[in-house]
């Protein structure tokens, strides 16, 4: 459990295991999406709490599965079927965006050198330059990023979720500051009139 919730991109040689959810897509429209506040707040109103601390819980039973997501960008299309749209562009070069500054933070290019791994078909391993840079890297960690929450870290998120918004028609009243009540009410409006319930 985490008092933050990121989606990260794993490697198809790993294997998710205990509570680790995986999603088997490779767009950044989709991880955008997922990354979004309103994502975070619909994950964090129907979702678990676990352990002494009642921390939320990711449950993909209840939150990603029963999570509208924007008309015609809906996780049963093949993102080639989108990709092409402003919409599901704006989301994916915003997505892209933060998730490159992320790793930037994470592994910066004067911390840490790139080796070619052995084995065909594997990713290049991250290696910190020296033993100075191995302590630094020691304190970077996405925990810690987000607890510290720079200003580019908050600046690449707000431009995120105005796409995800813009993708539902939301964008002026959005940027007009939309409550996280009214963001809820409309997801479970949208949630209910696809359920064909109250119809």
């Amino acid at each position: 459990m985490s008092k933050h919730r990121f989606f990260v991109w794993l490697e198809a040689q790993i294997v998710p295991d205990t509570r680790l959810v995986a999603f088997r897509r490779e767009d950044d429209t989709f991880a955008g999406v997922l990354h979004s506040k309103l994502h975070e707040l619909w994950s964090l109103r129907f979702g678990g709490r676990h352990g002494v601390g009642n921390d939320p819980e990711y449950l993909h039973t209840a939150t990603f599965e029963t999570f509208p997501f924007p008309e015609g960008l809906t996780p049963d299309i093949p993102a080639a079927a989108y990709a092409g749209g402003p919409r599901a562009q704006a989301i994916a070069a915003a997505a892209a965006r933060l998730n490159e500054l992320r790793e930037n933070w994470l592994n910066p290019a004067d911390l840490v050198v790139r080796k070619a791994e052995v084995v065909p078909g594997y990713p290049d391993r991250l290696l910190p330059r020296d033993e100075a840079a191995a302590r630094l890297l020691k304190g970077r960690t996405l925990t810690n990023l987000y607890n510290a929450r720079p200003a580019w870290l908050a600046n690449a998120h707000a431009a995120l979720d105005a796409a995800v918004a813009g993708a539902y028609g939301w964008g002026e009243e959005w940027r007009a500051g939309m409550s996280d009540d009214a963001v809820l009410a409309r997801l479970f409006a949208l949630n209910q009139a696809r359920a064909g319930v109250g119809g």
